[in-house]
């Protein structure tokens, strides 16, 4: 029937909104370092603060953003955020100072956390509940393959112009064809519930999914340690000076690989069939790059995390919508990105003060005894936890 196809026309410009919302970021993300150097004379501190603030805001503003989607009208908090990131996109080609420039990055941080719930609850609301689980699988294929492609085209351009400003524009413009895109989606109309009740936490977060949660962070953790110091840990520990681009599209194309795989079981509904195994295969991609030290193990160990990666991260979205009422979706889905933010940063923290105080090996020994004590947390406790908690497909 076609109220239960898949590839329907909604769900196809939510989907290009995705990607262009990944890719508009991430076009300019590996040159900003550069930018701020060159034309602002900015110190590697003073760069670090300034593009942690886009993180931290993003962080704080993911739960109230969830809040405001399962709260008010989707379609409009979905497209105010979206216009809100187009006008800060554009920001940066008018900041003529650092200070500008700071203040237009950390406050852009803002609506686009805000999009990446919005629009992610949307791509749910305009499933068939019946695709729910294949459809949310297939709609990370979209900032996977943005975030695989658009750093190597940033560097591209910049290398054949020598101009940021043209990177700026480009993401400008990706940015205006998100907002079309999503400007012409039919978002079902679904009764608002009011919460009458006094201001709680379970406003702003789904504790009915705190398990799963504490799961995302400790693999959150492992991935902060992972993007963050692998140049410098590959070029000390293993002396490969230019394998990071390399490294980061083999995990990119295990990541998209494993979620065309994936989507075959999650269409069957065996979501914690697919989230153990993407966390197998991950423990035994972060094992293999802490104990095979040499390029082989290097290289090897960045296809498995990307499987893995694949097969955990649309399970553990699954399982958060599953326990979550279809007014809480906003919820579910701030809660799951905050989860995983909240893990990056803990990740970055960890691992700076590890290997500031013995070396960047132990500091990647502690991901690996993060991955490894996720695993062990989800068989044990989260998957039970799931199974409990699961509502039915009218319920949610």
């Amino acid at each position: 029937m076609d109220n239960e196809k898949l590839w329907n026309s909604n769900y196809n410009k939510v989907m290009v909104t995705n990607f262009c919302l990944y890719f508009a970021f991430y076009i300019t993300m590996p040159l900003l370092p550069l930018y701020l150097s060159e034309h602002f004379g900015a110190t590697k501190d003073t760069i670090g603060l300034v593009l942690a603030g886009y993180t931290i805001t993003a962080l704080l503003i993911r739960p109230f953003s969830g809040y405001m989607v399962d709260s008010f009208n989707r379609k409009k908090v979905l497209l105010l955020c979206l216009s809100a990131n187009c006008l800060f996109m554009g920001s940066y080609l008018i900041a003529g100072s650092l200070f500008l420039f700071t203040l237009f990055r950390t406050l852009h941080g803002g609506p686009f956390g805000a999009c990446t719930v919005a629009n992610s609850t949307v791509a749910i609301d305009v499933l068939p509940s019946s695709r729910r689980n294949e459809g949310i699988g297939f709609y990370g294929l979209s900032n996977n393959i943005a975030t695989a492609i658009a750093p190597s085209i940033g560097i591209f351009i910049y290398q054949q112009t020598g101009c940021f400003e043209w990177l700026f524009w480009i993401a400008f413009a990706v940015s205006v064809i998100g907002l079309i895109a999503d400007a012409k989606v039919d978002v079902p109309i679904k009764e608002i519930v009011k919460n009458k009740s006094k201001v709680s936490l379970d406003r702003f977060l789904l504790t009915r999914g705190w398990m799963i949660g504490i799961n995302v962070v400790l693999v959150g953790l492992c991935y902060g340690v992972l993007s963050n110091y692998l140049a410098i840990y590959g070029k000390e520990m293993l002396g490969i000076t230019n394998g990071t681009g390399t490294y980061f599209l083999i995990l990119s194309s295990g990541l998209i690989a494993s979620r065309l795989l994936g989507n075959r079981t999650l269409k069957k509904g065996l979501i914690t069939h697919n989230c153990g195994l993407g966390l197998l295969l991950s423990t035994l991609g972060y094992g293999l790059f802490v104990f095979c030290q040499n390029s082989v193990g290097y290289y090897i160990s960045a296809l498995l995390i990307g499987l893995g990666n694949g097969h955990l991260w649309p399970a553990f979205q699954n399982m958060m919508i599953g326990v979550a009422h279809h007014n809480e979706r906003g919820t579910a889905n701030s809660t799951l990105l905050t989860s995983w933010d909240l893990g990056i940063g803990i990740g970055v923290l960890v691992g700076g003060f590890v290997a500031e105080h013995i070396d960047y090996h132990h500091a990647f020994l502690a991901m690996f005894a993060s991955h490894s004590i996720a695993a062990m947390l989800f068989y044990t406790k989260t998957k039970g936890f799931f199974r409990e908690r699961k509502l039915s497909e009218e319920q949610c």
